[in-house]
């Protein structure tokens, strides 16, 4: 309690500061830590899907909460709850990084790029699905394979062979306009 003693300026001031106090003590209780312990190799992309992909997603093992857990509530920028969708393979979960998502409506492409995207996909990969409901007939999402990101240099563009002198070139049909000399009809 307040001392009758104290000064009328001092009492206010703790009058006001006491709900300030008290925001600071709730907000400190509800906040809860990454799942992923830092040994972890996924563990940089648990922190960066924390602080950029929050907002709008849930998952449990980076501590975020942004999907809406009410359909009738849900604001359009709710994101999937990933404690129970399942998002694998990881080249998918880059895909849609990349895209932003896969119908490109809401989420900003390339929310992380780089290094960093391929943290938050492996970190997704690895931990999306967890929570999601087993469905007979269906493998659960731990048990389907994560895959892994191409090298850059698999994606380049192949080279084609050249023909061998023993080869003989292939005999093709020439475009009518080419039979008859003149051009083709425009509609």
């Amino acid at each position: 309690m307040i001392s009758a003693r104290m000064s009328r300026p001092v009492r206010v001031l703790l009058i006001s500061l006491a709900p300030v106090v008290l925001a600071a003590v709730v907000t400190a209780c509800g906040t809860e830590k990454l799942k992923v312990a830092s040994s972890d190799p996924t563990h940089p992309g648990a922190v960066l899907f924390s602080q950029r992909c929050s907002g709008c997603h849930t998952l449990a093992y980076a501590a975020t909460h942004g999907s809406a857990s009410n359909v009738r509530t849900r604001e359009i920028t709710n994101g999937p709850n990933f404690n129970v969708r399942c998002e694998r393979p990881i080249t998918r979960v880059l895909y849609a990084i990349e895209n932003g998502g896969f119908s490109g409506a809401i989420m900003p492409q390339n929310v992380v790029v780089g290094q960093d995207a391929i943290e938050v996909a492996k970190f997704v990969a690895a931990y999306a699905g967890r929570q999601a409901a087993t469905q007979r007939g269906a493998t659960p999402c731990d048990k389907q394979p994560i895959g892994s990101i191409p090298s850059p240099g698999a994606t380049a563009t192949t080279t084609t062979k050249a023909p061998s002198a023993n080869t003989t070139p292939s005999k093709t049909k020439p475009a009518r306009s080419q039979v008859s000399g003149k051009n083709p009809k425009r509609p």
